[in-house]
């Protein structure tokens, strides 16, 4: 890693452009909770340790370069965040499928099935309770089945990845230390990933 360099790696693959996206759409919600600051965070130290260096990451993320210095400095409590879109936790296979959920209904104004339970999801009136996800997915299922002409191939193309991680059980809650951040933010950094991923995808 070179602290100089200001292109730095691309973590996940994810282009400038991408981060800026994922950053812009946290800072809308950074003020209705902690949960989300955890989320940016843990993104400004992931990239710092990818080698931007902090001027940059101030730029996208909205922050000053002090703040964004005192982050990286902080002591780790664990291994940085794995930002690969086929991980198997289930907290991350949640994110990802509420992220696909919400770009869902959006793009079908939302007149999706799954709408009033993402909207829920979102504004905390609903919990990610295993009862919760499945409801989930089986309204995403009946959108993706009723409506496919309206939707990208790339919709269904990440639904069916995300349910096979669920199917499998592979997945772990993240109670290991080698997880890094609760299993709460985990889920919320999933979620952004999968809404930028889909984005460029359509």
């Amino acid at each position: 890693m070179t602290a100089g360099n200001d292109e730095g790696t691309t973590p996940g693959g994810l282009t400038e452009r991408q981060v800026a996206e994922m950053f812009a759409g946290m800072n809308e919600v950074i003020r209705a909770g902690e949960e989300m600051r955890r989320v940016r965070a843990e993104m400004v130290t992931l990239f710092a340790d990818a080698g931007w260096t902090q001027d940059r990451l101030a730029r996208l993320a909205g922050m000053s370069q002090p703040a964004v210095s005192k982050q990286v400095s902080k002591p780790r409590a664990g291994e940085a965040a794995d930002l690969s879109p086929d991980r198997d936790d289930t907290p991350w296979l949640e994110g990802r499928l509420w992220g696909l959920a919400e770009e869902l209904s959006e793009a079908l104004e939302d007149d999706a099935h799954c709408s009033r339970q993402v909207h829920a999801l979102t504004r905390g009136r609903k919990r990610f309770s295993p009862q919760n996800v499945d409801a989930l997915r089986r309204l995403v299922e009946a959108d993706l089945r009723e409506r496919a002409a309206e939707l990208p191939g790339a919709y269904r193309e990440a639904y069916d990845r995300i349910a096979r991680g669920l199917d499998t059980g592979s997945g772990t809650d993240g109670a290991a230390g080698t997880e890094a951040g609760p299993a709460s933010a985990r889920r919320a950094l999933a979620r952004q990933i999968q809404r930028v991923r889909l984005r460029d995808a359509g």
